[in-house]
């Protein structure tokens, strides 16, 4: 009988490390962006945890397989943050990671200068006088969708009166619509905005940055199941996005290896979309406070989450890893 419980004794003592192991096992998902894409580089870059990073087509198929508990981090933006609170998901953001990477492009033959938002709504005028739509498109629920929106507003261009809104789900899509024809104008996504250019199905009109969102783009996000059963995996997470955020922005040639490698585009495209990129994991909150209300003055969320999102912000893990306070990391 001794001989058997020191057995058992000696078994659960072998099994209980890898059970602690599996515990702190983190599944991180990203989209297939030229921002998201440094997210392949973390399992390689952390430490006191077993990191697996996983590719999804877009943002929205992230957040789905977190609700869904397929994975366990999620790299999203501020808009899918807000679109999560507003249906009452259960959501937390941990860190900031990369913003910008947004572009507004035009047809090749219309005829407008980069950033002549008059001409633009001079013709927008023209078509709707021919009874013609203009037609706009963009990756709905993306962060260049509420760029879009939210720079048209803010010029005095109503996209559900004076435009006609088409939503292309996936970014690698973008360029084939402007070559049909199917669209007057895209917001797009870097490293498929730089491709577009690069293979001039369109044309550049604009960074849409010039609005309450600004260069806002990605949230790192998880579940509160997940914070309380796995703390320190997830502050162990955190710890390996900062050091690759400080790696792309201390070797921009691995950056853009890493873009090329994750989207399958070339070099020219993936330097292009390098430079429109900028490294943060700061998580700003007023600045999301600000995302939400105008999302929900486009109707594009129905209730006032502005108290969630403050609320859902956890700086724990930022501050653990930094260690700076809170009021040195967006709040």
């Amino acid at each position: 009988m001794f001989k058997l419980l020191a057995r058992l004794a000696l078994a659960a003592a072998a099994v209980l490390p890898l059970a602690g192991q599996a515990q702190d096992a983190i599944k991180l998902g990203y989209a297939k962006c030229a921002h998201c894409t440094p997210l392949a580089l973390t399992p390689a870059n952390a430490s006191n945890v077993k990191l697996e990073a996983i590719a999804f087509n877009t943002g929205n198929d992230v957040l789905t397989a977190l609700l869904s508990k397929s994975i366990d981090v999620a790299q999203v933006t501020y808009l899918h943050y807000a679109t999560a609170l507003d249906k009452g998901f259960d959501v937390v953001a941990i860190s900031g990671q990369i913003n910008g990477g947004s572009q507004i492009l035009v047809g090749n033959d219309l005829p407008l200068a980069e950033n002549d938002w008059a001409g633009l709504k001079k013709l927008i005028a023209d078509y709707k006088a021919q009874g013609k739509p203009f037609r706009v498109a963009a990756s709905r629920g993306n962060a260049q969708d509420i760029h879009m929106r939210g720079a048209f507003a803010k010029q005095g261009i109503d996209i559900n009166k004076d435009v006609q809104f088409i939503n292309i789900p996936n970014p690698s899509d973008h360029v084939q619509a402007l070559r049909r024809g199917e669209v007057e104008l895209i917001c797009s996504v870097d490293p498929f905005a730089t491709q577009i250019r690069e293979v001039k199905a369109a044309k550049f009109f604009t960074f849409p940055y010039d609005q309450a969102a600004g260069k806002l783009t990605n949230l790192i996000v998880t579940r509160s199941d997940v914070i309380s059963g796995r703390a320190k995996g997830v502050e162990e997470t955190v710890r390996s996005i900062i050091k690759v955020n400080k790696l792309m922005e201390s070797d921009k040639a691995q950056f853009i290896d890493t873009i090329q490698k994750v989207t399958g585009l070339d070099k020219a495209i993936a330097t292009g979309a390098a430079a429109n990129l900028y490294p943060d994991y700061a998580m700003h909150r007023a600045s999301a406070v600000a995302i939400a209300q105008m999302m929900r003055e486009l109707k594009y969320i129905n209730t006032d989450v502005s108290t969630a999102v403050e609320k859902n912000m956890d700086y724990r893990f930022l501050e653990a890893v930094t260690g700076q306070p809170k009021t040195a990391l967006g709040y």
